[in-house]
């Protein structure tokens, strides 16, 4: 006999664990598919000296505080650790080595088929893979003769191996700045950039930046009720140190360059420059193929929701970025809306 489930959760990352808290809470029956053999997401594949953008104390999943010092920045390691913590605190069920290959629709719910040939069945889908499973790299002319190496942000892990190389890095936000610093250390670095990076000031008055955007509410504030997605933002939280190293040069900033040749780049000055490495600081996009056939995605290959609320009745979203407010995709900001999402489901569920 078959098992029915309230809710099957796609994603055992920050998405995931806080949905499984708030479905706990409701005392649904559930289960979280982890494609991976642990939790943890993406944070298990970022770059070794990554930093938390927000410090520890508004850093938290619900129901469990993000441990040590409130005040100081926690590194992807620490991040790692405390999904893994949060996981055991709260015995969430989670299955691990389960990829989802397709999700069908059936007359109790939904059909969920792993790569392992696992089946599964429940009445409603999460989907908390959140916006960063595919790396995005942009189509540039010339890109194929290119000799040197190419990678994305989310392959590189430290700055050993490029030594007294020429490296461009593409790209203008947080992870972009904090890898063209780190690699002007050992290497001659340029950011390529269409505007130049803008900063805002990580502590104002003493406060960390967050303090005053929770006590302002911005974090919280509901910019999907207005258009389709919250804005994001790629000016890079800084105390003034990646400020000053782009001021002196080190790294510098480029006009994005308009094309590849066979040993490096040309910029929009004509100039063919030679360089060994570039790095692709630019970003992430849903990809969610398995949703297809159901019809839950739309232009792209984007899934078509509101605030999480997909179009196919008994499916929804945590995770997505901009999905209800401008932290959605944070370790702070899915926490309030997967308990948005569950509320939603326990309604539907009920009628």
């Amino acid at each position: 006999m078959k098992r029915i489930l309230d809710t099957i959760v796609i994603g055992g990352g920050q998405a995931g664990l806080a949905s499984g808290y708030h479905l706990q809470k409701k005392g649904l029956r559930y289960l979280i598919l982890e494609a991976s053999n642990q939790v943890g997401g993406s944070w298990l594949h970022y770059y070794d000296s990554l930093k938390l953008f927000s410090p520890a104390g508004f850093s938290s999943l619900s129901g469990l505080k993000f441990p040590g010092e409130q005040n100081r920045y926690p590194n992807r390691d620490e991040v790692v650790q405390y999904l893994k913590d949060y996981r055991r605190h709260f015995q969430l069920p989670v299955r691990t080595n389960q990829r989802v290959k397709t999700v069908e629709k059936s007359g109790e719910g939904f059909i969920v088929r792993t790569m392992t040939e696992d089946i599964f069945h429940a009445r409603t889908i999460i989907n908390a893979t959140g916006s960063f499973n595919n790396p995005f790299i942009p189509s540039i002319a010339g890109q194929e003769e290119f000799k040197g190496l190419t990678l994305h942000s989310s392959e590189y892990k430290n700055s050993q191996g490029y030594l007294n190389q020429r490296v461009v890095v593409v790209g203008r936000g947080n992870s972009a700045v904090q890898i063209a610093v780190e690699l002007s250390e050992v290497s001659q670095t340029s950011l390529a950039v269409l505007r130049h990076v803008q900063f805002v000031k990580q502590r104002i008055f003493g406060k960390d930046l967050h303090f005053w955007i929770k006590l302002i509410g911005f974090d919280a504030f509901p910019f999907w009720r207005f258009r389709k997605t919250a804005p994001s933002s790629s000016a890079v939280n800084d105390t003034g140190q990646y400020k000053e190293r782009l001021a002196g040069g080190k790294p510098d900033q480029q006009q994005m360059f308009t094309s590849f040749y066979e040993n490096g780049v040309i910029w929009p000055n004509g100039i063919k420059e030679p360089v060994d490495t570039v790095i692709y600081a630019t970003g992430y996009r849903p990809q969610l193929p398995y949703l297809q056939a159901i019809g839950a995605l739309g232009a792209e290959g984007k899934p078509v929701h509101k605030a999480g609320i997909s179009n196919v009745p008994g499916l929804y979203y945590v995770g997505m970025e901009g999905q209800r407010s401008f932290a959605s995709a944070t370790l702070r900001g899915v926490g309030p809306d997967a308990q948005y999402v569950v509320k939603k489901l326990v309604h539907y569920l009920r009628h």
